[in-house]
């Protein structure tokens, strides 16, 4: 399996480095192939711009949207996001690895996901009709590949329970793994989160290696999060608002968005 990690995290001795690194390890020794951007260390342009653009005319006005579509259909996107539309292309899995910082990802990997997520790649494809509304939630270029998140978060792990302080993980997650992840098809693992990053010892270390060691040798079998399909009859076409009385009783919110179990279960 091709696997890319894309890693956000500006200190090369930092606990997250060390846990790349032990999933890169046990992803190799697994026979896997395995590709790391290292945005930090690449220097990623984070913002969007008109740099982005370089055959849009200097005298018109700068649509991001219209600009990206034009720039991916003519093959004019800068050789940076050029290189990992290749890598996404390439990889079977995506693997997303950050601190979390201020309830979301650095604003490098938010850059990232701007500047590589075109129109007419990532979003943007599909039919757009009464019967669907584009490829998207479940389908779309990234269908039948796998992606799934490495977080490491400061706070207690109670802090970001059903009842913690901080809202629940799953729900900070949310717009990351239902909104960049699921949106152009890829079926989303659950996140591995380390809490309390600032309190390891060789001993948490150690045990939280193993646990990523295993979830890096069940890429392939981890059933992903159930999150409805778009296009499969659970929402309303236009207006994709979920139809009335589908859900399990007392769900609300985000998890609206998930199959009350796993279709093969």
């Amino acid at each position: 399996m091709n696997i890319l990690i894309v890693f956000a995290h500006p200190e090369p001795k930092s606990l997250s480095a060390s846990l790349r690194d032990v999933a890169i390890r046990e992803l190799e020794a697994a026979g896997h192939q395995v590709k790391v951007s290292d945005l930090y260390a690449m220097q990623w342009k984070s913002q969007v711009d008109r740099a982005d653009f370089p055959a849009l005319a200097s005298n018109e006005r700068l649509l991001p949207v219209a600009a990206s579509k034009t720039a991916f259909a003519t093959g004019t996107l800068t050789d940076d996001v050029k290189a990992e539309i290749d890598k996404l292309q390439w990889a079977d899995t995506l693997i997303l690895q950050f601190p979390l910082w201020w309830f979301a990802m650095p604003a490098i990997l938010k850059g990232w996901v701007d500047r590589v997520y075109a129109y007419g790649f990532a979003y943007g494809v599909g039919e757009h009709s009464d019967r669907r509304w584009g490829d998207r939630y479940g389908e779309g270029v990234m269908a039948g590949k796998r992606a799934m998140l490495i977080v490491a978060a400061g706070g207690w792990e109670e802090h970001y329970s059903a009842r913690g302080v901080n809202g629940p993980i799953d729900d900070l997650l949310f717009p990351i793994n239902h909104g960049i992840l699921y949106y152009p098809g890829y079926d989303v693992l659950p996140p591995f989160v380390t809490y309390s990053t600032d309190r390891f010892d060789e001993m948490r270390f150690a045990a939280t290696a193993r646990e990523l060691r295993e979830r890096m040798r069940t890429l392939e079998t981890t059933p992903p999060i159930p999150y409805r399909k778009q296009n499969y009859g659970d929402y309303h076409i236009p207006s994709m608002e979920l139809r009335g009385g589908i859900e399990p009783a007392g769900v609300s919110g985000f998890a609206l968005h998930q199959l009350p179990h796993s279709p093969d279960s």
